[in-house]
């Protein structure tokens, strides 16, 4: 029993194929705002790349990228598809073609859902490339004459300023990694060189924080340096402490950033995919209703369309049988009669022929 099944007559063919006309050309446009979802995803990663692991999120703004320049392309052709399907004879020029463009367009649609998807399911590896990058940036945040790395300090200078945060989850983070260069360091101060012995690998830590980690909600000037010691400052009680420092993390800044971005796209994305489901079940009914009035021979009669010619079970089980039969195309019977497998022979069983050569005299 076909699945979906519905009566269309010549009119309602027509109008069904203009239909699906006009919402092919809004998928061209819905595939461009796809391609430019990923384009803007992909600029807001690399914004922040220097801050993220290898184990990057690029794979969701390609994915959204492809899937826009498939959706400009399958919708663009689809249009003239549809269009030419108000016409019997027409028809007949796409009749190979629908098919294949049909299983095209339906791979398609789940990549938009796919896209849709990782919108959604890409929190915790954003998050563990945050944590692993941002811990990794600190590290060589003094590293400013080192090539490769002179670019860590403005970049983490400028995140923490932008968002309003500090460190990897918080201030403290920076006390356990040496901001400050050696080149930096009075190393002839018993001071600095009774800290730097102090450590077991041999690092200058302290409780400070870079100027960019400064609060600009602070009722006084900003206090960098011994931040824990309360009785190093004159009138630093607990409150002024709070509003000294940017207390949010940076990972979670760049978490609650980017997860309204993926958020509002997988939004937009799953809406495009709702649309193309729609366009693609009209598509389907189209193909099968156009088949059936060929097969009648009869072009103003009426036709069935459906999703399905058979049941979901029968489909399947038919797809498999297809599957299994293309398998057994590729095995070899040895006892079958109709093979004939050539014996080796040996020099003793092919005779010598001796061919003589007539003498002229």
């Amino acid at each position: 029993m076909a699945v979906g099944k519905l009566t269309f007559t010549k009119a309602e063919r027509e109008k069904l194929a203009e239909v699906l006309w006009m919402l092919n050309w809004i998928s061209v446009v819905t595939g461009a705002i796809l391609l430019s979802l990923g384009v803007f995803l992909k600029v807001e990663i690399q914004k922040w790349q220097e801050v993220m692991s290898e184990h990057g999120i690029h794979y969701v703004p390609n994915t959204l990228i492809t899937t826009g320049l498939a959706a400009c392309c399958i919708n663009f052709l689809g249009g003239k598809i549809c269009l030419d399907c108000t016409d019997t004879n027409k028809f007949l020029r796409w009749k190979l073609v629908m098919m294949p463009y049909v299983i095209c367009t339906f791979f398609f649609t789940s990549c938009v859902l796919m896209g849709a998807l990782m919108c959604y399911i890409i929190r915790s590896q954003l998050e563990e490339s945050l944590l692993l990058g941002l811990r990794n940036a600190m590290r060589y945040y003094k590293d400013t004459d080192t090539p490769g790395r002179c670019y860590l300090k403005k970049t983490l200078d400028l995140l923490q300023i932008q968002f309003q945060c500090c460190g990897n989850s918080g201030y403290r983070d920076w006390f356990q990694v040496q901001w400050i260069s050696n080149r930096y360091l009075d190393m002839t101060s018993s001071l600095v060189v009774d800290r730097l012995r102090s450590n077991v690998e041999g690092r200058y830590l302290m409780d400070g924080v870079p100027f960019s980690c400064c609060s600009t909600l602070s009722p006084r000037p900003c206090i960098q340096y011994h931040i824990s010691n309360t009785s190093a400052h004159f009138n630093y009680d607990q409150q002024s402490q709070q509003l000294n420092l940017w207390r949010r993390g940076c990972r979670q800044a760049l978490m609650d950033h980017y997860t309204g971005i993926m958020q509002s796209i997988g939004l937009t994305v799953l809406l495009i995919w709702l649309f193309e489901l729609l366009v693609l079940t009209g598509v389907r009914y189209l193909q099968t209703a156009m088949e059936n009035v060929i097969r009648l021979g009869d072009p103003d009669s009426e036709s069935d369309g459906w999703i399905l010619e058979n049941s979901l079970a029968e489909t399947a089980r038919s797809n498999f049988n297809i599957i299994k039969n293309l398998g057994k195309c590729y095995q070899v019977d040895d006892d079958d009669p109709n093979i004939n497998v050539p014996t080796a022979t040996t020099e003793q069983e092919v005779p010598s022929r001796q061919v003589q050569i007539p003498v002229t005299s």
